[in-house]
C-alpha cells in the first residue's frame, strides 16, 4: 500500500518528465540563441547547453565519491571474494530481467522478452537464485531494456545532457525512464520489504562502484568530457540495439570508448 501510493505521488512527476523527454534538444538550443549572448560571455557548447551547471555538479559528485564512496567501494574489492562478488553482481542483474521483460513488451520486441523471461528463470531456478549467471551459457545473453530506450524506441529526443547530483550523468529522457522504472513499473524490488531493502540498495551501490573502478584506467584528458562521451554513446548504443549511429559528441579521438557499466 505505501510503495502504491508513492508511485501515484510520483505518477504526475513522471508524466511531466516524460512530455519534457519529448522536446528535441534544438528546441532548448534554439531558446538559447534568440537572445544575443552578453559581450564577451563563453560560448555555450550546444551539444552540452548546460556545461557550467553540469561540471559543478560533475565536481562534487567527484568529492563525494573521493571522500566516502570508492574508498568504501575499494575496501570492498580487497576483502570479497571474487567469486562472491561475481554472485552479488549476477544477483542484482537477474532482479532487472522483469524490468527488462516489461520494457521489451512495451516496445514489441517479442525475442527479448522471451529472452528475459528465460534468463530469470534459469538463473533463479539453476543459477541459486542468481547467483550464478546460467543462461549466459546456454546462449542467451542479457538484452538490457530500461524505460528510457523504451521513449527513445517511440521516437522521444533524448534532450540535452545533464549531471545529475548523486545520481551522476543522465538526459531527460534517461532520467525520466530511471523514475518509471523505478517507481511506475512493476519491479523485483517491490518484494523486498524495509529495511532489508535499503541494506540491499547499499551493497548494489556498492558493488556497481567497485565494478566501476577498472575502467577508470581508460579515462584521459578532460574526465568530464570522457564521461560526457562514454555515457551518451553508450545510451546510443542500447537504444539503437547495438547499430552504429553518427555520434555527435564523438571527438574521433580515445574518448569514444563505450564502457557497459555506465
Amino acid at each position: 500500500m505505501r510503495q502504491l501510493f508513492i508511485r501515484r505521488r510520483l505518477l504526475p512527476l513522471v508524466m511531466m518528465l516524460s512530455l519534457a523527454a519529448f522536446v528535441p534538444a534544438g528546441q532548448v538550443v534554439a531558446q538559447n540563441v534568440q537572445e544575443p549572448a552578453p559581450e564577451g560571455s563563453v560560448p555555450v557548447d550546444t551539444k552540452d547547453p548546460w556545461e557550467n551547471w553540469n561540471r559543478k555538479v560533475y565536481t562534487f559528485n567527484e568529492t563525494i565519491d573521493r571522500w566516502f564512496l570508492k574508498p568504501v567501494a575499494q575496501a570492498y574489492r580487497t576483502f570479497t571474494p571474487q567469486i562472491v562478488d561475481r554472485g552479488i553482481t549476477n544477483f542484482f542483474n537477474n532482479l532487472t530481467e522483469l524490468r527488462n521483460f516489461t520494457n521489451s513488451v512495451l516496445q514489441l520486441k517479442g525475442e527479448s522478452a522471451v529472452v528475459a523471461v528465460g534468463r530469470f528463470t534459469y538463473n533463479t531456478t539453476f543459477g541459486l537464485g542468481g547467483l550464478i549467471d546460467v543462461a549466459t551459457a546456454f546462449d542467451l545473453p542479457e538484452r538490457p531494456e530500461d524505460f528510457g530506450q523504451t521513449l527513445g524506441y517511440w521516437g522521444a529526443e533524448s534532450g540535452p545532457y545533464l549531471m545529475l547530483p548523486f545520481l551522476g550523468p543522465s538526459t531527460p529522457r534517461h532520467f525520466t525512464g530511471f523514475v518509471t522504472d523505478g517507481f511506475a513499473l512493476p519491479s523485483a524490488w517491490d518484494e523486498v520489504d524495509s529495511p532489508e531493502v535499503y541494506y540491499a540498495r547499499a551493497l548494489q551501490v556498492v558493488d556497481k562502484r567497485a565494478d566501476l573502478i577498472p575502467a577508470e584506467a581508460f579515462i584521459s584528458g578532460d574526465s568530464y568530457v570522457f564521461v560526457r562521451n562514454a555515457f551518451l554513446q553508450r545510451r546510443e548504443f542500447l537504444i539503437n540495439d547495438g547499430k552504429v549511429v553518427d555520434d555527435p559528441f564523438a571527438s574521433g579521438e580515445d574518448e569514444d570508448l563505450m564502457l557497459d557499466d555506465f
